[in-house]
């Protein structure tokens, strides 16, 4: 009985999962990874009328960040910082996803650049999980402003001049698209961030 009990949670878990997941707007084969739910039963439940599903090929995350512009690479590494930080608090792959999507879309709420599908994809290659089995990026501190930033898995140590956001801030004063997409009254405050995610850590734990 208590195998069933354990059982039925789960399900109850992963559905829960599946709801969050559609809201960001999820592709149905990135929730099936992300809860392990059948694609018949997510079809049911969340995507009845076809017409409403996002289509169109999964995004790429190796080719799509090598050849990206500055701002969606900047906004690449706030997105797995933050979902880094979430794993290394012990939550699930799953739930950091989620809930580092969510910081993410506070954080970049002016004019976000990564979708949810983009967010899992960089997951996945970021952790070696769901849809590849060993990871193509690395997180790394650059040593001149020490921001987190994505980069290829490689053994050379991390320098600012891939750095996006030491790019990011000194073409600042000159680039209207930059100043628009990060205004100075909404520039994320790391600290902040950290104090929401143990907040939030705390929550679920309690739970």
């Amino acid at each position: 009985m208590a195998t069933n009990t354990t059982q039925a949670e789960r399900h109850i878990r992963a559905l829960a999962l599946a709801k969050e997941c559609a809201a960001l707007g999820a592709r149905m084969r990135t929730i099936a990874y992300v809860t392990g739910l059948a694609h018949t039963q997510l079809a049911h439940l969340f995507f009845a009328d076809r017409t409403s599903a996002p289509r169109g090929r999964p995004p790429d995350s190796p080719d799509w960040y090598h050849t990206a512009n500055l701002l969606n690479r900047t906004e690449a590494s706030i997105f797995v910082s933050i979902y880094r930080r979430i794993r290394e608090l012990g939550f699930a792959p799953g739930e950091a996803l989620v809930s580092g999507y969510k910081h993410y879309l506070s954080v970049c709420r002016a004019h976000p650049r990564i979708s949810f599908d983009r967010a899992f994809d960089l997951a996945s290659h970021m952790d070696g999980l769901w849809i590849v089995r060993t990871p193509s990026f690395s997180l790394v501190t650059c040593p001149a402003c020490t921001s987190q930033y994505v980069t290829t898995v490689s053994a050379h140590p991390a320098t600012n001049c891939e750095c996006p956001f030491c790019k990011l801030l000194a073409r600042y004063r000159r680039d209207p698209r930059i100043q628009t997409s990060f205004p100075v009254s909404a520039l994320p405050d790391v600290s902040q961030i950290q104090l929401g995610i143990v907040a939030l850590s705390k929550r679920t734990k309690d739970r």
